[in-house]
């Protein structure tokens, strides 16, 4: 019973330490996970091309990117961009 309860304390330390290391990782920029598959640059190439009309099996080929990777990339882009409000200064 001791060693249950004392294992049980010991995680919430390990837990709270966790928590706090990705803090101070997030305040240094540093965000887990996988990198995006499109970068800022390969989204900027893939709008002008679909702009042009150009097929998104044809920008995705190019990209080196899948499909659905690159339609779920502008589906993002399209998202943030509508809901994105221009903040109107009042004069």
């Amino acid at each position: 019973m001791v060693f249950a309860a004392m294992a049980e304390v010991e995680r919430e330390f390990i837990h709270e330490r966790t928590l706090i290391g990705l803090d101070i990782a997030a305040a240094n920029g540093n965000h887990g996970g996988r990198p995006p598959a499109v970068d800022g640059d390969q989204l900027a190439v893939a709008l002008r091309r679909r702009d042009a009309k150009e097929s998104v099996t044809s920008i995705a080929r190019h990209l080196g990117v899948g499909r659905s990777t690159l339609y779920r990339t502008l589906a993002a882009y399209d998202e943030a961009a509508t809901t994105a409000t221009p903040h109107v200064a009042d004069h």
